[in-house]
């Protein structure tokens, strides 16, 4: 049965704020990580730079001879240095959208408005985590890697790729002190059936108090399974094409599972990007 969109009442989530800005960031650096995805840093002060793991900024994409990007690409904050008062994304070029970011350059200016939505929670009483990720969804979990660092929180990151050449972020989550395992396509070690040997592994050695996961559906539903099959919690980071990314225009609606069985329909932007993971359908 359907319900209106309304707020979770039982997902570990803030409620959602609208402390937000539409700033005018000058880019510092936008450069390519490898074939596919590009590395943009700008300066953004204040608000811009005080957004939370999890959380996501809607960005204005700039027109180019081919391409006229109407809507802002909502992208998730792969960092933010609020000394600075800096803010970075990580994103793959797959669009019109993207394409256009990807021709902006140092002493440009960019149009960016957020933070937006509810990032990660880190439950005091967890001493170990697991963050499983795959292609750009690795931006998104960085952060998360970081905080949990800073709460004395230990991590272990599986990042997922097609290929070893695609694998991003690994320096970034051991800087942060997390034990990292690669896996990828080209040598099956990404398949679920792998990745859920590792998952019960970590799981008997005491070290998934929680799991956490973005940018794939398959780990997703994997670590769901798993960690309903032993009560272990856990987040995961909803990626979703938005228009407004504030809650008014309701387009980036998806279905979630309720604890009475039921089945209700929630704004990603508003009510997420973060949600809890045993809500989570497939998309």
């Amino acid at each position: 049965m359907l319900s209106p969109a309304r707020a979770p009442s039982t997902a570990p989530q803030a409620e959602a704020a609208f402390d937000v800005a539409d700033t005018q960031a000058l880019v510092v650096s936008n450069t390519a990580v490898n074939s596919d995805y590009f590395h943009m840093v700008l300066e953004a002060d204040g608000l811009a730079a005080q957004a939370r793991a999890g959380q996501f900024f809607n960005i204005a994409c700039p027109a180019t001879g081919n391409d006229l990007p109407y809507l802002r690409r909502p992208m998730s904050v792969y960092r933010a240095a609020p000394a600075k008062g800096q803010v970075e994304f990580l994103y793959k070029v797959t669009g019109a959208g993207t394409r256009g970011l990807a021709t902006v350059r140092a002493g440009d200016s960019v149009a960016i408005l957020g933070p937006l939505g509810n990032g990660f929670t880190l439950d005091p009483r967890w001493k170990n985590i697991v963050v499983l990720g795959r292609g750009v969804g690795l931006a998104t979990l960085a952060p998360l890697a970081e905080l949990a660092a800073e709460q004395g929180v230990g991590v272990t990151a599986i990042l997922s790729a097609r290929s070893r050449a695609l694998v991003m972020s690994v320096e970034r989550f051991a800087k942060s002190g997390a034990a990292v395992e690669v896996v990828t396509d080209e040598d099956g070690s990404s398949e679920p059936a792998a990745v859920e040997k590792l998952l019960e592994r970590l799981i008997v050695q005491g070290k998934a108090d929680a799991f956490f996961t973005c940018g794939s559906n398959r780990l997703m539903l994997l670590m769901k399974r798993v960690g309903e099959k032993h009560g272990i919690p856990g987040e995961v980071a909803m990626e979703q094409q938005m228009a407004c990314g504030l809650g008014m225009c309701f387009c980036c609606v998806r279905s979630f599972a309720t604890p009475d069985g039921d089945t209700e329909q929630r704004r990603v932007c508003l009510e997420g990007p973060v949600f809890a993971l045993r809500e989570a359908l497939s998309w």
